[in-house]
């Protein structure tokens, strides 16, 4: 490993993490392990970070379109050379160990979810608009869809803007009321408010998942990773990313 990476667990033979903004070669405002190819940094950096994290996990990694929806994308190969994203989606899913699974934020929720006994994996992009769309209830339907068991599906909810911070009109906060109860909240300030992280969990409780984790790092406060909300439209995009590894028999 050449950049911080927070590991997490998500049982046997599954690699997962979360990088930061640290590690890259991106110049400012992308500084320096920016992975988003949309942002307007210099391709060839983008290229160089996402080779750095394809070697720590040790395959090519899959990086979709993302447009706010619920869309999933069954990943059956690995991305060829100098493809920079597999199809418009915003949640991905595989069976395979030649390929890992990304998911670029900067202040949505990273969702990485797994069925080690299946062997499937995914990860969900899952915004306020992801959230309501349904895109985490889509990404375990599809994890089902390959042999996966809902109640031996664990998952970990990555850094994300908290609740306290993502501050919303009160209209935008309705919409997501109506799907998501439980991602209404009330910001620092007194406003009305988002909590992506507590929206997930709701969300897999109601699914009957076997256990949901959380990072908790707030990324509105957390400068070592990128923030929309602080930092404005010009930014880089850190990673969510999930693999399986290859059987000790293969």
């Amino acid at each position: 490993m050449t950049f911080p990476v927070t590991t997490v667990d998500l049982g046997p033979r599954v690699q997962a993490g979360f990088t930061t903004r640290v590690g890259g070669t991106s110049a400012p405002p992308w500084d320096t392990l920016n992975l988003g190819a949309h942002v307007g940094d210099d391709p060839e950096a983008v290229a160089s970070n996402r080779e750095v994290v394809a070697a720590w996990l040790g395959v090519p990694v899959a990086y979709a379109t993302q447009v706010h929806g619920a869309q999933v994308l069954h990943v059956t190969a690995p991305p060829e050379p100098g493809v920079w994203t597999v199809g418009e989606g915003d949640a991905l899913v595989t069976t395979r160990t030649d390929v890992a699974l990304g998911v670029l934020v900067a202040d949505c929720a990273p969702v990485l979810l797994a069925d080690p006994r299946a062997q499937v994996v995914a990860v969900a992009h899952a915004g306020r608009a992801g959230l309501a769309a349904g895109v985490v209830q889509a990404a375990v339907a599809a994890m089902v869809d390959l042999g996966a068991q809902v109640d031996q599906v664990v998952s970990v909810v990555g850094p994300c803007i908290a609740g306290c911070s993502y501050e919303v009109p009160a209209s935008l906060r309705d919409e997501v009321a109506g799907p998501v109860p439980g991602a209404v909240t009330t910001t620092r300030w007194g406003t009305p408010g988002v909590d992506l992280v507590a929206g997930v969990r709701q969300v897999l409780s109601d699914l009957g998942t076997a256990r949901t984790d959380v990072v908790g790092t707030d990324t509105y406060d957390d400068v070592s990773l990128f923030s929309y909300r602080r930092d404005g439209p010009v930014t880089g995009r850190f990673a969510g990313l999930v693999r399986l590894a290859d059987r000790p028999d293969t």
